[in-house]
């Protein structure tokens, strides 16, 4: 069957097309770190000869800049950056990529005194001067604290919400070139807030993914299902499948995602098992964040060590970094969010303590045993 018309304007980033009826556009992000030369030009061109339409890197500090404009001389795929929470930097990777993507959710961390307006308004303007997209990305699990007040218990609207509203605030600036991400590690949520905001906002270009998927098989699993559900109906003009994969076998997430949009194209849909019951693990895909690459095994480790678990409801949460850890393990029985030295293991929102990464396994095991005896 053929995909459903996508009714959503065109957004041009460098030659690559999203929206406006054009082919799905399939991207990845590099999971090295980028001062990191060498690591990171070989991922994005391993990225790239998976078929890859737009490779994204984390710049964080000026050094990255640095490595980025040495990273853009040795490849030619177009790029784009995700600012993390120093929006101030986008003047200065401008120059080397076309696309720019910005988290309504860290732009309070910056600058606080100055309204939202204002900074979106600095972003806009770079965009211009340089002939770059944005990317307006929401996570669920780092939303504006202001929206999480404003719709307590329901993190899918306070999502909708910041979306809708940097909408309209780039819209009010008369600038129109952007896209849309939501995203969240339980592909209901995905499915459920791309579809609210897609009946508002039509026009918008969507960028879907499931956030920290997992470990393959089940991270292509969930994120089939939510693809499968929305682009479908027509909702999805570029996607990612995020995986936490060894840096080497990153264009996993490329030929996954293509498999799944062929599949979907062809009317082949498949029957998937119930993720609502039994144990979860959930993992991030490995991004240039993670400051220990001793992260995808503890990923793998804490998996196969939970296998005797997994006829419980019981999610188990792994972070690679500090920016998504913290508050992405929150809603999981049991979260661990890794530093360059060690890991914070958590029960909830309750920090149990910081480990060393050839200790917090057992002490992992531990905190499950204990869960499980209270279910």
């Amino acid at each position: 069957m053929a995909l459903p018309a996508r009714k959503t304007r065109a957004v041009r980033v460098g030659p690559v097309t999203i929206g406006g009826g054009a082919p799905i556009v399939v991207q990845s992000m590099a999971a090295t770190r980028t001062q990191d030369i060498e690591a990171t030009t070989r991922q994005v061109q391993l990225l790239q000869e998976a078929g890859a339409d737009l490779v994204r890197i984390a710049v964080d500090s000026r050094k990255d800049v640095e490595a980025l404009a040495e990273i853009r001389a040795r490849t030619s795929i177009p790029l784009s950056v995700d600012l993390q929470e120093n929006y101030r930097l986008a003047e200065l990777v401008a120059p080397y990529v076309d696309k720019v993507r910005y988290n309504p959710g860290h732009l309070h961390h910056h600058e606080k005194d100055k309204p939202i307006v204002e900074k979106v308004a600095r972003l806009v303007a770079v965009a211009r001067e340089h002939d770059l997209a944005l990317r307006v990305g929401v996570n669920c699990g780092s939303v504006d604290p202001a929206k999480d007040l404003e719709y307590p218990g329901d993190d899918v609207g306070a999502m909708v919400a910041s979306a809708l509203e940097h909408c309209d605030i780039l819209d009010g600036l008369g600038f129109d070139r952007y896209v849309v991400s939501m995203k969240d590690s339980d592909w209901r949520k995905v499915v459920e807030g791309n579809r609210r905001f897609a009946t508002q906002r039509p026009d918008v270009p969507l960028h879907l993914g499931v956030t920290e998927a997992g470990l393959p098989p089940d991270g292509i699993i969930k994120t089939r299902v939510a693809f499968e559900q929305l682009l479908s109906q027509g909702i999805g003009d570029t996607v990612r499948v995020s995986l936490t994969v060894p840096f080497e076998e990153k264009g996993l997430e490329i030929r996954a995602a293509r498999e799944i949009i062929a599949d979907i194209e062809a009317g082949r849909f498949r029957s998937v098992p119930d993720f609502t019951h039994g144990l979860n693990i959930i993992s991030c895909p490995s991004c240039s964040r993670v400051e220990n690459e001793a992260f995808v095994e503890l990923a793998q480790d804490v998996r196969a060590m939970a296998q005797y678990a997994k006829q419980y409801d019981v999610t188990i949460a792994v972070m690679g970094c500090r920016v998504n850890g913290p508050g992405e393990t929150d809603d999981a029985d049991i979260g661990l969010w890794c530093g360059p030295l060690g890991v914070n293991l958590k029960r909830g929102a309750e920090v149990v303590g910081h480990f060393p990464y050839d200790a917090v396994l057992e002490r992992t095991r531990t905190l499950l045993d204990e869960i499980i005896s209270t279910r």
